[in-house]
């Protein structure tokens, strides 16, 4: 019996990136641990740790589009990242998806692409992105 594969992804279902990762995981033959992270937001220190694995700055996980970031004026660039931590914690919507953790890394999935990075299994067919894009073809080798 195989080991199974270990593979989280923090997903909004109605973002259609996430949803766009989260099928390739599968099109890999893998079922993920679903969090949906606007449900069950991540703890600060899970986040915080999420970052630092992702060898990302803290800003680059700042969502802007459809969130309270401009309200909120977390483009000033004095912000400290306890200053744009306590915004995400207020407001889980600025947290920018879809987050994935697997064995081989952590990685914003943006584009939703990226995922096959870091998927130790190879894609199980072709798949075509919502909005058609070819991201994979039928043999499973990424376009």
């Amino acid at each position: 019996m195989k080991e199974p594969i270990d593979i989280v992804i923090y997903h909004n279902p109605d973002c259609g990136t996430s949803r766009n990762t989260l099928a390739m995981i599968r099109n890999a033959g893998i079922e993920p641990h679903v969090v949906e992270y606007l449900k069950t937001p991540p703890s600060r220190l899970l986040l915080e740790q999420l970052v630092v694995r992702m060898c990302i700055p803290l800003r680059a996980l700042v969502r802007e589009k459809g969130t309270p970031y401009e309200e909120l004026g977390l483009g000033d660039p004095v912000l400290t990242d306890d200053q744009l931590l306590d915004a995400m914690m207020q407001h889980p919507i600025l947290i920018n998806r879809p987050i994935v953790v697997s064995p081989l890394g952590v990685r914003l999935c943006r584009p939703s692409e990226v995922v096959l990075d870091i998927l130790p299994q190879e894609q199980k067919g072709a798949f075509a992105k919502e909005d058609g894009q070819v991201v994979v073809d039928a043999s499973g080798r990424r376009v």
